[in-house]
């Protein structure tokens, strides 16, 4: 009875050792979907017509997070780095390489979306900004 006992709790021992594995969980916060909501010049119901977002739902990788983003017309991608003290930093962006009708919107935020370097999150919404007060506002997609 004292060998079963004790290979029991082995058992259960080893399978709650390697539950608690070092795999990265998804920040709830941040790895989602954002619908861009606000970007200066833009309305709300053209990013609303283009299906304007990022996405965030990837992995982590060594405190980074491969994302995407569509303006419209072409699929982008991107890496970023949300750090503490609401610091971001968003590198490699680049995309496919179609030509639309119009692509004034994926242009403006082509040209900003590596600039910014701050983060903030209230309730629902992701707003990015660079050092110039530039922003860029999102609404999580699953909430919207």
């Amino acid at each position: 009875m004292k060998k079963i006992i004790i290979s029991l709790v082995s058992v259960l021992t080893l399978g709650i050792i390697l539950n608690c594995s070092s795999a990265q969980l998804k920040n709830p916060h941040i790895q989602r979907e954002w619908m861009l909501v606000s970007l200066e010049g833009f309305t709300k119901k053209q990013m609303v017509k283009n299906k304007a977002g990022i996405n965030l739902t990837a992995e982590k990788e060594n405190g980074k997070i491969r994302g995407g983003a569509f303006m419209g017309c072409n699929k982008m991608f991107f890496t970023s780095e949300f750090k503490n003290g609401g610091k971001v930093t968003i590198s490699g962006v680049g995309s496919t390489m179609m030509a639309c009708q119009n692509m004034d919107l994926e242009t403006a935020f082509a040209k900003n979306f590596d600039k910014m370097t701050k983060y903030s999150i209230e309730g629902h919404f992701l707003t990015l900004s660079d050092e110039n007060g530039n922003e860029m506002k999102f609404i999580a997609a699953d909430w919207d």
